[in-house]
Order: C-alpha cells, then structure tokens, then sequence
C-alpha cells in the first residue's frame, strides 16, 4: 500500500491534470493558509520539529488538505498510506496497522492519511484509536464536515484538529499565474496566452478552491483555438469550462446550517438585502423552497410575532404558493415573503413570554388550577366548588372583569411583554390600561 509521493508520468503515458501537477511539493511552494504554515505559525514548527501529532485537516474542498498531508509526511521521512473513507473498511484499517507495526520494527513512521474521514462509520474510526494512542501510526484525516459532529469524540480527542480556510483570491490568483508560467509542470511551455480578465474570471467563479480554478483553466486551454502554433484563451473559453459550478451547500452539513442561519440573522436585523442573497444561495443550491418556507412561518412568528400579525399570514401563503407552483418559479413569492419578513417590524415577546412560561411550569410542575376556572360538568364537581365564583368576562362593561386565573403560586406572574414597535405598541397600551383599571378596582 506504499505509495509514491510526488510521482511523475512517465514517457508516454497520459499526463496527469493541471490540478495534480501543479500540487506543492513543499511547504516552501504551498499558496495559502499562512495562519498555518507561515514562520512560526503550528505547522511550521510542526515539520521544523519532524514530530508529527494525529491530524484533523478540516476546511472546503480545494485548500490544500491532501498536499499538507503529503508534504508533513515527506518533511518526516514516514511511509505515506492513503486511502479514501468511501472505499476502505475496517478490514483495510486493519492492514494498514499490520504494515504500520512492521514499519515501526524497522525504525520506519507511517502516516495513515484518510480522505473524507468523515464518512467512516462508529466501527471503523474506532478501528483507529489504540493505534493512534499508542504511536503506532500518525493519522492525519481530511473533512469538509464539522469534525465536531462527525468525528468520535475519543478519536477527536486524540487528535489535533487545524481549519484551513477556502483560498483567498490573491492566492487563487498566484496559483493559476504560476500554472500559466511553470515550464515543467504547468502550461508555460505550451505556447498559451490568456486575455485580460480572465485569471480574475477563474479566481472570482472558483470560490477559494484551487482545484476548480486549475481544472478550469486546464479545460479552457484545451477548448481554446490554436492559431499559428499559440493558443489563446479568451473569457468565452474560460466561462464554457468553468460552466456552473456547484454552490457548497452540502444539505446535510455545516455549510447548510451556516447559510440557513444567515438567512434568518439577516431578516431578524431588518436587512432585506442580505436576506435575499441568502435565499438566492439556498435556491441555487437545490435546497427545498418548502423547507425555506418553513423557515419564514417560524420566523414570522418567533421574531414579528404581534408587532405585524399579518407577517404569519404573509408567510402561509408564501409556503401555499410554492407548494402550489413549484419551481422554479417558485422564488418568486419567496422573494416577496423575504423581503416582507426583513422589513417588518420585530418583535419576539410572544416567544420569549412562552420560554418564562416553560420555565415556570418545569420549575413548579403541575400546580392545581384555580377551582374558580375550572370546568364543571358534573354534580359531583359543582359540589366540589369546581367554576364556583367564576365571572363571565362578556357579562361585564367592556368584556372584562378583575380575576385571577394562574394557580395561586404565580398570582401577579406577568410573562408577555409586547415592544413599542408596530401593532404591539397599541397591545401594550390595551394592557397598561387593563393593569390600570384592576389595580383602581
């Protein structure tokens, strides 16, 4: 299961992509993540050191999780075994420890490097742990996902886990120039020019992913016409390979819940603008437009709630008019409901008043109803004095009457208390006068 670490093709064999030619084969040569491998900064006295500890790379595709691997691996001298987590089990696990130990026998590390490490099961990370623990291989596993939610707690404490960040475009951009130029391993002997704007083009699109970017710019240069012995690569060429890429929202990730509670913060702070990038992201992405509108009606009620009753109006017959057309023009109400949500008044004391609610029936548990309100079906429970003395509110001037109805313990407990914002500024006076007048009475 040894591999090569830096293989070249050889003659006559089909070149590998741009992608994997141009891959950094030192520290000295990697592009990015300074927080990381700047002087000074953990990596770089990590591979200064050559003590390695288990690893957790955790970032966005295309940022130099597998390169770091390989370059940590090489800088050590340690045997490189990669393997992907979709393919590999248990079974494979337990090979690798098998060579790891005999490695071990003859002065020799290994560096287990496991790719979307994320997807291995309970069983299989724990296959890792003793291993790991006791220095039998060095582990260095690569996620786009939380480790946090995806990773054993006993593996991830075993673990050091580094984020690395999606590349910035100054980075992507001397990347792709150096692509553009090396003669050996990029295209700099291929007699290629590139019109102006492009590499900004590749840089804008591929959203800090280096992989994207080169793979972009490798098929724009293979779909570019070759005109007197040159191929020039024009922005048409680059926006045909570039085509759509996908957004990353992984449905079932981290990344999902970051846009989704962007999109929420940003109607919760009166910014429609905001609010509808969000919602173009989740809508480009495939999300389910009735999960968005789920969204809306909870929010509707949790951060508008009395302040504008009509919002939670609003928002139902956003999610009746998605359901009803689809997509995709569903959108188009979605993008109504948003931008009504975002300006509405705000208020959550109709959430906020049912927490101190919650929280007062956990704290006393099931406090005897007031025998006043109770109802009272039977003979039994009249005599009982069940809904003796009770007032009937309708009988009285203006429909209301001085009466208590929480349970004697929380007589005074006052939990709904309405803003001055909106229609809750005139529920709030109703109230005022409602206390005034019980409290003349």
């Amino acid at each position: 299961m040894e591999m090569e670490l830096f293989g070249t093709p050889g003659k006559g064999l089909v070149p590998s992509p741009l992608a994997d030619r141009m891959r950094p084969r030192s520290v000295n040569e990697f592009i990015g993540q300074e927080h990381l491998v700047a002087e000074g900064k953990l990596l770089d006295r990590v591979l200064k050191k050559g003590e390695i500890p288990s690893l957790i790379l955790w970032g966005p595709p295309g940022t130099g999780k597998t390169t770091l691997a390989r370059i940590i691996a090489e800088s050590s001298k340690a045997e490189f075994v990669e393997f992907s987590a979709v393919l590999s089990g248990v079974k494979e696990i337990r090979e690798v420890i098998k060579i790891a130990k005999d490695n071990l026998r003859r002065g020799k590390k290994t560096v287990l490097f496991v790719d979307e490490i994320h997807r291995f099961n309970k069983a299989q990370q724990d296959a890792f742990l003793h291993s790991v623990e006791d220095g039998t291989i060095t582990l260095i596993g690569a996620t786009t996902e939380n480790p946090s939610f995806e990773i054993n707690a006993p593996l991830l404490s075993r673990c050091k886990v580094l984020v690395l960040e999606g590349l910035s475009p100054e980075a992507l951009n001397k990347i792709l120039c150096r692509a553009m130029e090396d003669p050996v391993r990029g295209l700099g002997s291929m007699k290629a020019v590139i019109d102006e704007g492009v590499l900004d083009f590749l840089t804008d699109v591929s959203a800090g992913d280096a992989r994207t970017a080169l793979n972009a710019l490798e098929a724009a240069y293979m779909i570019s016409q070759e005109e007197d012995g040159t191929r020039r690569v024009t922005m048409e060429a680059a926006t045909e390979a570039m085509q759509k890429k996908a957004l990353l929202y992984d449905k079932a990730g981290e990344e999902h819940y970051n846009v989704v509670s962007a999109f929420i913060k940003s109607m919760r702070g009166s910014d429609p603008h905001a609010a509808l990038y969000w919602l173009a992201r989740m809508v480009e992405a495939g999300e389910d437009p009735l999960f968005i509108a789920r969204r809306m009606v909870i929010f509707a009620s949790e951060d508008i709630g009395n302040a504008d009753p009509e919002a939670l109006r609003v928002a139902i017959n956003v999610k009746d008019a998605v359901d009803f057309i689809g997509m995709p023009e569903g959108w188009i109400p979605l993008a109504q409901g948003v931008t009504y949500l975002a300006t509405a008044p705000k208020s959550n004391a109709s959430y906020m008043a049912y927490l101190e609610a919650v929280d007062d029936v956990r704290k006393h548990g099931a406090l005897p109803v007031p025998l006043h309100v109770r109802n009272a079906p039977t003979k039994l429970m009249k005599g009982l004095g069940y809904g003796r003395g009770y007032k009937y509110p309708h009988s009285f001037r203006g429909a209301q009457v001085e009466q208590d109805y929480l349970p004697e313990r929380l007589k005074g407990q006052e939990y709904y208390k309405p803003n001055d914002r909106g229609c809750e500024r005139e529920i709030a006076d109703r109230l005022r006068e409602t206390k005034k007048r019980k409290e003349e009475k």
